[in-house]
């Protein structure tokens, strides 16, 4: 998970955004005033999968003022105007995300996470995808296993609601923080029938 650091000016915002990607994205240029998906992706350390990168657009810019987002969102490419509209980005609360949070999409969360350290307090269950050829199958693994598991809650409540991201010797800080990820189904029981939760697989964080 990567540790953000929104911008504070537009003229920061421009200078790193519209970087001219990486060395082989022999198309785009720095200071051109268009910013393309290879641009963005350099700066938001992702290669493809345009919904992170929009999630990490709107966490980069959240502190600007609305008139000065408006000014780096005129200028993104066409195809990242269209990504988007297609990954709106919900701002939820802890005791609010589980009733209003919408699955497979972007979501930002801030609260106060707390690290799972044993097995013994959490037990659920995702589908891994499993490539065999050209053929993807899919198997039932414990959360536990893929992710480091948090329960984050908010000030105003003692309602909590689990995130998770890839397993990392760095822990989160037990303070205040706002999380960016996307919202993925959670199995109780390993059965691909089992009722399902909502969890926030975190990709992105500000302090």
């Amino acid at each position: 998970m990567k540790l953000i650091s929104p911008y504070k000016t537009t003229k920061n915002a421009l200078t790193s955004l519209d970087n001219g990607g990486r060395f082989y994205n022999l198309i785009t240029k720095a200071n051109d005033g268009n910013i393309s998906s290879s641009e963005l992706g350099k700066v938001a350390g992702v290669i493809s999968g345009k919904q992170k990168m929009i999630l990490f657009l709107e966490m980069s810019l959240s502190k600007l003022p609305t008139q000065e987002r408006k000014k780096i969102l005129n200028i993104l490419s066409s195809d990242l105007k269209s990504a988007i509209r297609k990954y709106p980005t919900q701002y939820l609360l802890p005791s609010e995300a589980k009733e209003k949070g919408i699955l497979t999409q972007n979501a930002i969360i801030s609260g106060i996470p707390t690290y799972l350290d044993s097995k013994s307090d959490f037990n659920g269950f995702i589908m891994v995808p499993i490539m065999t050829g050209k053929v993807t199958t899919f198997m039932m693994v414990p959360l536990i296993d893929e992710y480091d598991i948090y329960e984050i809650r908010d000030q105003e409540s003692s309602d909590t609601f689990l995130i998770a991201h890839s397993k990392s010797k760095k822990k989160l800080p037990e303070q205040n923080i706002t999380l960016g990820g996307i919202l993925k189904e959670l199995k109780e029981k390993e059965d691909e029938d089992a009722p399902a939760i909502i969890f926030l697989e975190t990709h992105f964080y500000t302090l």
